[in-house]
């Protein structure tokens, strides 16, 4: 008989799966836990120390970690599992930040800035967030406006062709607004359901080039004031705590919308997370667990947690 995505079997399945793409991570925990969380710990003061330094070390930070310290604490008062009280504290953070991506039918073209700094696997991400689209029926649309980095409007075009979608661009050097106005003009044209606006990779603290993108941003809402939809930040896990001083910054240029965390496969310090989650609540849109076409994860809570604490928690 078929496994359906709601049936224990497959869940099961998922959940090894992404268990194994965050083992660093989970290993991180695992190391720390294992011995405290056995069955009927209570939270005892060692145990509760030994757990701060293991969540701090994983890079949840230290807000979200005081606060599950705390929650741990009052379960503690009633008696409660630990294991239990430990689970339940993580969910609570970063479940808030559970909301898919979605296009609205209403919104021709459905206009997505995307951006990032260079290495975070930005252009890579939003290859594979076209075929997701596209294998939702969606008809996609790039638009190659990191005209910075030489090679990146080559890279977008690889994608374009790959994914078998029109790619607007101009030359390396070009003006981004330029590019982001073509792309706007074109897919109202063609009536394409989803318009992807790559944008140069670019250091928080370049302040030329967030100039640069806020430009872009006013020329998108020029020609649709409603535009862009969804502003999607793709950050690098592994850079941990630094991944908060790039979306403050993101943020306070462009108004992010959404979330996309890469590269978690390797790297032991995916409990930025729940830094993240703690700090600003913006939504997870999808996770990146590997190189693969189907390595970009809409981000699910309880599997997320489930999957980076020890087995059996």
């Amino acid at each position: 008989m078929a496994l359906t995505d709601s049936s224990p079997a497959n869940k099961n399945g998922i959940l090894a799966r992404l268990g194994d793409r965050l083992a660093s991570t989970r290993r991180a925990l695992g190391r720390g836990l294992d011995a405290l969380l056995a069955p009927g710990r209570s939270a005892d003061p060692a145990a509760l120390e030994e757990i701060e330094t293991t969540l701090l070390q994983a890079d949840v930070g230290v807000d979200a970690t005081q606060r599950i310290l705390r929650q741990a604490e009052a379960a503690a008062r009633t008696g409660s599992d630990l294991r239990t009280s430990l689970r339940q504290a993580l969910l609570d953070i970063i479940r808030p930040c559970e909301r898919p991506f979605s296009v609205p039918v209403q919104e021709k073209p459905f206009v997505v800035l995307v951006v990032g700094v260079n290495g975070a696997g930005k252009t890579t991400t939003l290859g594979k967030l076209t075929r997701r689209l596209q294998d939702e029926g969606k008809k996609v649309m790039l638009a190659a406006a990191d005209t910075f980095r030489a090679a990146a409007v080559e890279q977008l075009k690889v994608w374009g062709s790959r994914n078998h979608v029109p790619v607007i661009a101009q030359e390396t050097g070009a003006d981004a607004a330029a590019v982001a106005h073509d792309a706007m003009q074109a897919a109202a044209a063609r009536a394409m359901d989803v318009l992807l606006i790559d944008t140069a990779g670019r250091l928080h603290t370049q302040s030329g080039l967030m100039d640069e993108l806020k430009k872009v941003k006013r020329i998108v809402q020029r020609i649709d004031p409603g535009a862009p939809h969804e502003v999607l930040l793709v950050l690098d896990a592994s850079i941990g705590q630094n991944a908060l001083a790039q979306l403050e910054h993101f943020h306070a240029a462009v108004n992010v919308t959404g979330l996309i965390l890469t590269k978690l496969d390797g790297t032991a310090r995916g409990g930025v997370a729940f830094a993240l989650a703690m700090k600003f609540g913006i939504p997870f849109r999808y996770i990146g667990v590997g190189e693969g076409i189907d390595d970009l994860r809409v981000f699910n809570a309880e599997e997320f947690v489930d999957a980076l604490l020890p087995e059996g928690l």
